[in-house]
């Protein structure tokens, strides 16, 4: 039997789109609007300041040992965009808790990364960076590597063509976009980049200034690296502590200033002296209570940005704590210290025997 005109058409029509359809499938998809800005594609990463969320994980608007108020959901939704963490070993599962899990269990790490992965899939035109504080115990990497393959982020996990970038060598944010590696994962111990190149050193990559600062005077000056901070991006801590017993524990009744855009003790005035000391804005700014300031710490960040900070919806309203005590249980500055926070923090101090203990 011959085939028919119409037949011999058909497969000479598909075997001449072959060719545009694998030209079609091969062209990535070009990003125009990079974290919300059109003017951001074109910028390295090592370019850019970032907001982020100092332990986003420790979310109380009671508990002395929280850091933030609103889940981390919510922080991507008003422009976080670095996460900072903290892991612990419970019963062999990496679970997120602050100084300890008595003090705060903030869930595992598991259900965490589950939360960014489902704000990540719906807005895919922005790069977010997790740091993973890992000093604690020390996981190896290939812990956190079963952990994010189960979740699905180690595919929108960026890998570095070595382990060790200077700020200037950094993919733009469109490029990181338009691979589909949109996520950052810094960690402060036990990197491998051999074993897993997305997980990336943080002090060889990163400079820090110092934290648990009790004064208004916040210095740009380097407390940890191990690399060259003339060539490292880095991150500013710019969060206020106060003292219960020799605790350190955030100062919330003073976030709005220390997140403020101007003034004393404020976020833009340590990003400006920092500016002026190092020629270069800080890559990123690690805030308590972000929502405080109403969305000062964004301003601020978007100032360095060279770009203009207007949100399409209000951010997050700041919760203050609630009053009352009890006989077991008492208020400072805004938050509701119960008696198993308290017996918790007194366990904690009798630690100060042997080392400064900080609820950071």
């Amino acid at each position: 039997m011959f085939a028919s005109a119409k037949s011999i058409t058909q497969v000479v029509l598909s075997l001449a789109l072959l060719p545009l359809a694998a030209h079609a499938a091969s062209i990535k998809r070009a990003a125009t609007t990079c974290n919300g800005h059109s003017e951001l594609c074109d910028r390295s990463y090592g370019n850019i300041t970032f907001v982020g969320a100092h332990d986003s994980y420790a979310v109380s608007s009671t508990s002395l040992a929280a850091n933030q108020d609103y889940n981390v959901t919510q922080q991507l939704k008003d422009g976080i965009r670095m996460l900072q963490m903290q892991t612990h070993n419970q019963s062999g599962t990496i679970q997120l808790c602050h100084t300890s899990c008595d003090l705060f269990n903030g869930g595992t790490l598991e259900n965490y990364l589950q939360s960014v992965k489902s704000w990540m899939d719906n807005n895919t035109d922005d790069v977010v960076s997790l740091l993973i504080v890992n000093s604690y115990d020390n996981f190896p990497p290939s812990a956190y590597d079963t952990v994010f393959k189960s979740v699905g982020l180690d595919t929108l996990a960026y890998s570095p063509p070595s382990a060790n970038l200077t700020e200037s060598e950094w993919p733009t944010l469109g490029s990181m976009i338009n691979n589909g590696t949109r996520l950052v994962v810094f960690l402060t111990t036990q990197a491998d980049y051999e074993a897993i190149p997305y997980l990336i050193d943080e002090f060889t990559n990163i400079w820090e200034t110092a934290y648990d600062v009790t004064t208004t005077t916040f210095n740009c000056d380097v407390n940890r690296t191990n690399g060259n901070p003339n060539e490292q991006m880095y991150l500013i801590n710019h969060f206020l502590d106060s003292s219960i017993a020799g605790i350190l524990y955030p100062d919330k009744s003073a976030a709005s200033q220390t997140n403020g855009v101007n003034g004393t003790g404020s976020l833009g005035q340590q990003v400006a002296t920092c500016a002026s000391e190092y020629d270069r804005n800080p890559n990123f700014m690690l805030v308590d209570f972000y929502e405080y300031g109403n969305g000062s710490v964004f301003e601020v960040a978007a100032t360095a940005n060279g770009v203009t900070y207007s949100p399409t919806s209000p951010i997050a309203t700041p919760i203050t704590g609630s009053g009352g005590s009890s006989s077991s249980s008492g208020a400072w500055g805004g938050y509701q210290i119960t008696g198993a926070h308290f017996a918790a923090m007194m366990a904690m101090s009798m630690g100060m025997l042997l080392g400064a203990l900080t609820v950071v």
